[in-house]
């Protein structure tokens, strides 16, 4: 079911295209009736699934037991959940759509291709969404981020754990704070760096890498 925030939108669209105004009034030319809708209006004016039940669906798919989704079908699932959450909106709504937690567990999966999945999905939410960042923090996703990009056995989990770290505390203090507690002195000694100082933040996150990299 469509929220209140989209049914006023799709009203102001279908005021906006009514007859009295399906031209353009200083050249006459008719205008183009989509302007104004973006995807998610598109699918509840047709009847449609919303963003927000599809990223409720690949969800339950994530988290269902294998012998009801397989794991081919699980990464179609993980997939879609990352594109959808490419969208800020959609990252932004993750919370009032209970999907934070599902999410941050998944990082604990026995399956190094979901941690992987997990952890750019992650990348995703965060990145340049201060909002998402505070979420993430919240969870308590970045001892365990920082967990799988120096001690997880899979090469590809380490690497998208290390961009998720990347994505998480630049420009914000407190997970940078967190992630200075949580890293192993053979990674990272230095204590105090300022999370709005990319070259300090890129020094953390280039150590990482280096440190992920290795097989």
């Amino acid at each position: 079911m469509a929220d209140q925030g989209s049914l006023n939108q799709l009203l102001q669209w279908s005021i906006s295209n009514s007859d009295s105004s399906r031209t353009d009034p200083t050249t006459g030319a008719p205008t183009d009736p989509s302007r104004g809708l973006n995807s998610q209006m598109l699918a509840e004016l047709l009847g449609g699934p919303s963003d927000a039940d599809r990223m409720r669906e690949a969800m339950t798919a994530i988290v269902a037991p294998l012998d009801q989704v397989d794991l081919e079908n699980k990464l179609v699932a993980w997939d879609n959940f990352e594109q959808l959450i490419e969208n800020l909106d959609n990252a932004n709504n993750m919370e009032s759509l209970g999907l934070w937690t599902p999410l941050v567990q998944q990082l604990d999966s026995e399956v190094g291709e979901v941690r992987k999945w997990a952890a750019w999905c992650c990348s995703t939410a965060v990145q340049n969404n201060v909002k998402s960042q505070e979420r993430l923090l919240a969870m308590g996703a970045v001892p365990k981020l920082a967990k799988q990009a120096t001690e997880d056995s899979d090469l590809a989990a380490r690497k998208k754990a290390v961009n998720a770290l990347s994505s998480e505390v630049r420009n914000y203090q407190p997970a940078l704070d967190e992630l200075e507690k949580s890293l192993p002195e053979s990674v990272w000694k230095r204590k105090g760096l300022e999370a709005g100082d990319m070259d300090s933040v890129d020094e953390v996150i280039q150590a990482l890498r280096d440190h992920a990299s290795r097989t």
